[in-house]
C-alpha cells in the first residue's frame, strides 16, 4: 500500500473541550482500499477524531488532505463549505451508529439512496429509480420496499439502508461510527458479512470506530487503539491483537479473552 500516495493524510489533529484534550496530536495516513479500525474505550477520543477527519467538526489544530480525483491531495479544510459538502454526498460517506441520524425518515427507502445521485446531477427518474432497486438488493433488502418508509423498518434494515444511501455514489473513503452497535448479536453478525464483502468488493477505504475489538478484527487490516485522546499503538489488526505492545492493549485484549 505505501508504493502509492495515501488516500487520506491526517496530521497532528488536536481537539479541546474546555481545558481536557478529546484529539491529542493525531497522525496517520490511509491508503486506497485499506481499512483503519479506530478503537478504545467510551471517552477515548476516538469518534471526536472521526467526525474532525470527516470535516463534520473543525479541530482545533491540524490538517486533514484528501486526494481528490482532478484535484491531487487538498486540505479539506482550505475548501469551500460547498466543495466540502459535495464531496460528503459523492466520494465520501459516513455511517451513523444510529441510522435514524443519516436517514431522511419521512421519505421512502428509494428517494433516501437516490438522493446522494441526484447530487450528482442524475435527474432521470426511471435511472434512479433502477439504481435504487439495485443497491437494496446488494445490501440485501427486498426491492419490493422501495416506496416504504424507514419508519417501518427494522433497526437492522435501517442499518442497511443507510449503507445503500452512502454507496450508491461509489464513494472512495467511508466513515462508520460504531456501525453494529445497539443490534441483536444476530443482526450484527449479518451486518458485519455484508460490510465485509461490500468494502473487499469495492475496494473502499473506510475508517471504522468500534469498541468492538471482534469487529476491527473481521473489517480492518491495520488498527488505531487510542486513549485520552492519543494514539498509544497502532499496527495490522492481527499483530496488535495477538501480540499487543501498549499495556493499555494488553488491558483492552485481556478484558474481551477473559471468561
Amino acid at each position: 500500500m505505501t508504493d502509492n500516495p495515501p488516500l487520506l493524510r491526517v496530521q497532528g489533529v488536536t481537539m479541546h473541550y474546555g481545558a481536557r484534550r478529546a484529539v491529542d496530536d493525531v497522525s496517520f495516513d490511509l491508503w486506497p482500499g485499506e481499512v483503519l479500525a479506530v478503537v478504545g474505550e467510551s471517552g477515548s477520543g476516538k469518534t471526536t477524531l472521526l467526525n474532525a477527519v470527516a470535516a463534520r467538526v473543525k479541530p482545533d489544530a491540524g490538517r486533514v488532505g484528501f486526494m481528490t480525483r482532478h484535484d491531487g491531495m487538498v486540505d479539506v479544510y482550505s475548501m469551500s463549505e460547498a466543495q466540502r459538502r459535495l464531496l460528503a454526498r459523492t466520494d465520501w460517506g459516513y455511517v451513523h451508529q444510529d441510522a435514524v441520524q443519516g436517514l431522511r425518515m419521512n421519505v421512502s427507502a428509494g428517494a433516501n439512496v437516490g438522493e446522494r445521485l441526484m447530487a450528482l446531477g442524475e435527474r432521470h427518474y426511471g435511472r434512479i429509480r433502477t439504481e435504487a432497486a439495485n443497491w437494496l438488493q446488494r445490501v440485501e433488502m427486498d426491492a419490493g420496499r422501495i416506496d416504504d418508509t424507514p419508519a417501518t423498518f427494522s433497526g437492522g434494515m435501517r442499518q442497511r439502508l443507510q449503507i445503500a444511501r452512502n454507496l450508491v455514489t461509489r464513494p472512495r473513503l467511508v466513515f462508520m461510527d460504531e456501525p453494529t452497535s445497539g443490534l441483536d448479536v444476530s443482526v450484527q453478525a449479518k451486518l458485519l458479512d455484508l460490510l465485509r464483502t461490500l468494502t473487499r468488493g469495492l475496494s473502499l477505504a473506510a475508517i471504522v470506530v468500534t469498541h468492538d475489538l471482534a469487529v476491527a478484527r473481521l473489517l480492518a487490516h491495520r488498527m488505531m487503539v487510542m486513549k485520552e485522546g492519543r494514539v498509544v499503538e497502532t499496527g495490522l489488526t492481527d499483530q496488535v491483537l495477538d501480540d499487543p505492545q501498549h499495556p493499555y492493549t494488553q488491558l483492552l485484549v485481556s478484558s474481551v479473552l477473559q471468561p
